[in-house]
């Protein structure tokens, strides 16, 4: 005897009581292992967290918020016998799936964010250690004639500053009781010259991101090397003494304010990514956590590609 088919009544697909239409409707902090393969090299594993998203009409009470669970899941198990190389095209096929389970939305938009190691080499000892990198991705889907996908990534990393302003005052302090001290001034040049002068320090958090076209392709691992060296040295977990005094000699040789380190993540997006349209979306971030300070010290810049491209050219 066949058992009757019961079918559930579809609450989410009533009207609602206030019928206006909502942007953004779904999940947030859901965690999932994520392999991203590499060529020629073993996988990476991530234990990420996902934000997934679509609008809502006026005439729906509520979405099927199953569906985002669906739609993540059936792409991760499509990544074990095609992987997928980059994070931001996992959250871009995800995107996709997400319009096509929701037949009502216009916009789906999905976000993840990760702990990436990367491993280092200290710079006197070569000991090899793993820093942790803040890495993440977002992709929307634009529902039209043709389907619209938008994706993101970047990256924060830390890093040391070190202030000219205040090495400035120091070393004009040092040329003055050196002078006091008979050092003939030929002498006080070539000193100046070979040791740096002492300055406050900063945290520094350098984030890059990068939006383009579904179409194109951007490696994390580029732009994790750019932040790394675009401010006065970087940070090591662990570090011998000779480690220390060559971390220390580099970054207050180097001394950065937070717009400089803006200005060259900037030049180096510009020369690295040569192949990326005009239209790809560059925004650039450096926070100082101030060592002498309460307040902390913040610079961004947000613009097109082309845009960068055309301040630079102009420069030289």
């Amino acid at each position: 005897m066949e058992l009757p088919v019961i079918h559930l009544p579809d609450i989410q697909a009533n009207l609602p009581e206030i019928p206006i239409t909502l942007t953004r409707v779904g999940v947030t902090d859901v965690k999932k292992l994520v392999e991203v393969a590499r060529k020629d090299k073993r996988p990476i594993v991530l234990v990420s967290t996902f934000d997934i998203f679509v609008d809502l009409p006026s005439n729906r009470k509520g979405a099927n918020l199953s569906r985002n669970f669906e739609a993540i899941d059936a792409v991760l198990e499509e990544m074990i016998t095609a992987p997928v190389y980059e994070i931001e095209d996992l959250c871009g096929e995800v995107a996709k799936r997400l319009i096509d389970r929701h037949e009502y939305a216009l916009n789906a938009e999905v976000r993840m964010k990760s702990e990436y190691i990367i491993k280092r080499e200290t710079p006197m000892t070569k000991i090899k250690c793993q820093e942790v990198v803040n890495i993440f991705a977002e992709a929307r889907a634009i529902r039209g004639e043709e389907l619209n996908v938008r994706k993101l990534v970047g990256a924060e990393v830390l890093g040391i500053t070190a202030c000219p302003c205040a090495q400035e005052i120091m070393r004009d302090k040092a040329k003055k009781e050196l002078k006091a001290l008979g050092v003939k001034n030929e002498i006080i040049r070539e000193f100046l010259k070979r040791v740096p002068m002492p300055t406050h320090n900063q945290r520094g958090r350098g984030i890059i991101s990068i939006e383009v076209h579904d179409s194109n392709f951007v490696y994390i691992d580029r732009i994790i090397n750019i932040i790394e060296n675009s401010m006065s040295s970087q940070m090591f977990e662990l570090l011998k003494r000779s480690d220390e005094a060559a971390i220390v000699e580099l970054a207050h040789k180097n001394p950065k304010f937070v717009e400089d380190c803006v200005r060259t993540m900037a030049q180096k997006i510009v020369n690295e990514f040569s192949e990326l349209p005009d239209d790809s979306i560059i925004t650039v971030k450096q926070i100082n956590e101030e060592s002498i300070h309460r307040h902390n010290a913040f610079a961004e810049r947000k613009s097109t590609l082309g845009e960068l491209r055309q301040e630079i050219k102009n420069i030289s």
